[in-house]
């Protein structure tokens, strides 16, 4: 590896050694997967790579979703071509439990400055960012110049910044709830997509298959001890790359997963906005 190499994996693991997840991005602002099986978006995401595809992986590893505290997965083999390439290291704020309000001009910068309280500020090539306590929705043009990058989001690392962080503030929320929810659901709905291309019989009509399937995703919620809703994002994720297409999922078995993630504290509309936003990001 070359020393800017080096230098750019070190910074990761020390910043996932302080419990920040992280992941190498290319000099476009892109990131990598990491898993050998996703490289290249091998497994259907959007292109820019930014939102995880149907992969089978045990989790969406790509995206902000690739963002991991694990030194193993940081230093592994999959990992050393994208750190070669990579041209910065990214961080998954909402993982991490943060808000970073991005500000991408000057005039967005006078905003903050007159209508948001003091916290941790990050220089950034154009703006700022600042940096709150406490995780979010992310959302992209809650104003002009200002991005919101929290759950399911990634933002580039750098620096530490200068001032004392301070705790996510209501007006930054109002942001996104004040945005129109472009992806919002209010019910859970029935997934209904068309049949698999060529007409054949659905693999997946076995119950004891299907049942299978939906206890583990089930369990995987209930087993969730930080990072509750990147879970039951990933999960809804995981059961629709699978089961979404070929008609198997009832309005039970939708019900059976919300009861699980409302168990550990998701509200009905985070789960509804989950289960919209991995129907989008899987084209159905």
């Amino acid at each position: 590896m070359t020393h800017q190499t080096l230098l750019r994996r070190d910074r990761a693991l020390a910043l996932a050694a302080d419990g920040l997840p992280v992941l190498p991005l290319s000099a476009d602002k892109r990131p990598f997967g990491n898993c050998p099986d996703c490289v290249g978006n091998a497994c259907g995401g959007r292109p820019n790579m930014k939102t995880p595809g149907p992969c089978v992986c045990p989790r969406p590893c790509h995206g902000w979703a690739a963002a991991t505290t694990d030194p193993a997965v940081l230093s592994s083999s999959p990992w050393a071509g994208a750190w070669r390439r990579a041209g910065a290291v990214a961080y998954h704020p909402g993982a991490a439990d943060l808000t970073v309000v991005d500000l991408d001009d000057a005039d967005a910068v006078t905003w903050a400055r007159a209508t948001l309280p003091p916290t941790r500020v990050v220089a950034t090539t154009r703006g700022e960012h600042w940096i709150y306590r406490g995780a979010m929705q992310s959302a992209n043009g809650v104003r002009p110049g200002v991005d919101i990058k929290s759950l399911m989001s990634y933002a580039r690392w750098l620096g530490p910044g200068t001032r004392t962080m301070a705790a996510l503030p209501p007006v930054v929320r109002a942001l996104v709830e004040q945005k129109p929810p472009a992806l919002r659901s209010a019910v859970p709905s029935a997934v209904t997509v068309p049949a698999p291309v060529g007409g054949g019989r659905c693999p997946h009509r076995s119950p004891a298959y299907l049942e299978r399937g939906v206890a583990m995703a089930e369990q995987r919620i209930t087993n969730a001890t930080s990072a509750v809703h990147n879970t039951v994002y990933a999960t809804f994720l995981a059961v629709l790359s699978v089961h979404g297409r070929c008609g198997c999922l009832t309005e039970a078995h939708i019900g059976r997963l919300y009861a699980a993630a409302q168990a550990k504290g998701e509200s009905p509309r985070h789960c509804a906005d989950a289960w919209a936003n991995a129907l989008t990001v899987l084209g159905m």
